[in-house]
Parts: structure tokens; sequence; C-alpha cells
């Protein structure tokens, strides 16, 4: 049985709410999952996964908190806050790679273990970061998704966020790497929404008017994948030209509904609240060490190897499709 308890802490202006497996011990390790801001639908899944570590481990309470609002100047409230509750571990989503590093060092120097997760730390402010997948993975995945639907090969197109987004351009390098994997599959266009719904939109018809023989859009930005479901849909080519690539479960249960997306992938939230509460207490029990090629165990997930920033990826971006998204909207 889980009790959950929220506390309005005075003076702080945040929310902290106690997660464990039955009634509190003096004995059981308190990990801290400190997320960007409250009332966050992905930040409240990966507290469900975290709580799930929780119950898998025993005898660990997990404090879920942050502040009101997206700001580090809120996180450092809340980190030494945690300081001085002593807990055992704080695992991090950051607002600010550098901003908290001094509160962070004052943690860890009282003997907290810390760890980012999901948005990271400068590498002075934590022992290590997990990322929720890597850029291999993610180039790899939205190639991936298009190809499982042209078996036969076909024409697809990239719909990226802008020309100077860095994660962008790098997916898109990593998926170039990769297209011998996928014969026949070839990607006749590369355009930019600049991340703004009406460009994403414009730049998706002009894909379907100027190769009327496409058969997949590839958009690695949540608003684009957006954006051209719905141009792929007022054209009338839902079930014709497939939207892939990376997006919310929330904003694309439609598109999953008319056909105009087969399947897109994003991180799972709750795998990734649960990982770093299995990280967390595997490093403030001792037994994994942070180091550059260490393999830290992640319960189900497996396990994460550090590379010589003392970071690692979690998994492939986790698949949505007819099957899961209904389970799944509500979330994120």
């Amino acid at each position: 049985m889980i009790r959950r308890k929220f506390i309005k802490a005075a003076g702080l202006g945040l929310a902290t709410s106690l997660i464990g497996t039955g009634a509190m011990a003096q004995d059981d390790m308190r990990i801290a999952l400190v997320v960007k801001a409250l009332g966050i639908g992905f930040f409240e899944a990966a507290a469900k996964g975290a709580e799930e570590a929780a119950q898998e481990l025993g005898g660990v309470e997990i404090i879920y908190t942050g502040p009101t609002d997206t700001t580090a100047e809120g996180q450092i409230e809340v980190i030494n806050s945690l300081i001085a509750q002593g807990v055992d571990a704080i695992a991090i989503s950051a607002n600010d790679p550098d901003a908290l590093v001094p509160a962070l060092k004052k943690a860890m120097q009282r003997g907290i273990t810390v760890i980012s997760w999901d948005s990271g730390v400068a590498p002075e402010g934590r022992q290590m970061h997990l990322n929720p997948s890597s850029n291999p993975l993610i180039g790899n995945m939205i190639i991936k998704l298009a190809a499982d639907h042209l078996p036969d090969g076909g024409e697809v197109a990239v719909l990226s966020a802008s020309a100077t987004a860095t994660n962008q351009n790098i997916w898109i390098e990593e998926m170039n790497k990769v297209m011998g994997n996928y014969p026949g599959i070839e990607v006749v266009a590369t355009v930019y929404g600049d991340d703004l719904a009406d460009k994403s939109y414009r730049e998706a018809q002009g894909l379907m008017q100027s190769h009327p023989d496409l058969d997949a859009i590839i958009a690695p930005t949540s608003v684009g994948i957006v954006a051209a479901a719905q141009a792929v849909e007022d054209a009338g080519k839902a079930g014709q030209i497939n939207v892939t690539g990376l997006g919310l479960p929330s904003e694309m249960a439609g598109a999953i509904e008319s056909g105009a997306s087969k399947s897109f992938a994003i991180w799972n939230p709750i795998d990734l609240g649960y990982s770093a509460a299995m990280i967390a207490h595997a490093l403030a029990t001792e037994a994994a060490t942070a180091e550059p090629g260490a393999a830290i165990p992640m319960g189900r997930m497996g396990s994460v190897t550090l590379d010589d920033t003392n970071s690692g990826a979690m998994a492939d971006p986790f698949v949505y499709d007819s099957s899961n998204i209904d389970a799944f909207k509500s979330i994120f």
C-alpha cells in the first residue's frame, strides 16, 4: 500500500510529497526526485516510476518535490531545504545546468548522493547524468519509424525545427549515418518549420505538393509533428502519408486515431523516474560507483554505461501507437 502525504513548506513556495511503501521507518533511505516544476504531467509520470522503484527496492521513501515555476532560484530553495532535511540522495531535472552547481556541491559535501536526469547539471554539480536516450538511438529511431511501414521502400521527407537547432541537426545527421540499414528508403527533402505551428503546417503542405509520391514525413520536433499530421489530414491523405518522429501522446492521440500517424516516439517518463531512483539508490548504498566506463544498474531497465563526462543513455525512445496511446495521452 503506497502512502502519499503532501506538505506545504512554509516560506519556500514549494510543495513536497512523500511516497513510500508503508509507514516511514527511521532507517528508510530518502531519495528526493526534484523536478523542474510541480503540476507537469511528464514529471508526475516520472514520480510514478520512482514510486515503482521504491516498492521494488523496499525501505525507500521517495520525496517528490520541485518549485512552483521553472526557475533555477526555485530549485535552489528546494535543494537547500533537502540538505537541511538530510536526505540520502537528490535526483534532479535541472532548470539551469550551471546555476544549481553551488547548491548541489554543498549537498555532495554533506554526503548526499547527487545525480541529474532528463535535463542535466554541469559535471561538477553531480555524480552522473542520465539522458533519456542518445543521439544515435534517436537518429536511428526516427528513420526506423518510417521504414517499418515501408517494406518495399519509399520517399520520406524531414520537417525539422530551425536550421540552427543543434539537437535536431545532430539527430538528422545520426539518421543519415544509418540510412544504409534501410534500403529503398530515400530522403527527398529536409525543410524547417522553426518550431512554429503555422510555418510547419505550410512546410508540410509544400512537401506534399513538391513530392506527389511522398510516403512519410519525419518530424523530430513535437511542434512540427502535430502540424504535419494536421496538414496531412486536411489534404485527405491520412493513411497515405505517414507522419512520424518525436511527439507527445497528448498532442498526437488525434493523429493516431485518424491514421495520419501510424506511430511516433518520445522517452517514457515512467521509465525515466524509475531509472533515476534506481541509480540514486545504487550510488547512495555504494552498490555502484559513478565513473567513466561504469555500468550502473537500473532494475528492469538494465544498466547504463557512463561516458567520459559520467553521462549515459537510458534506452531507445519509447514508441507510441494505437495499442498504447490511450494509456499515455492523459499523462503528458
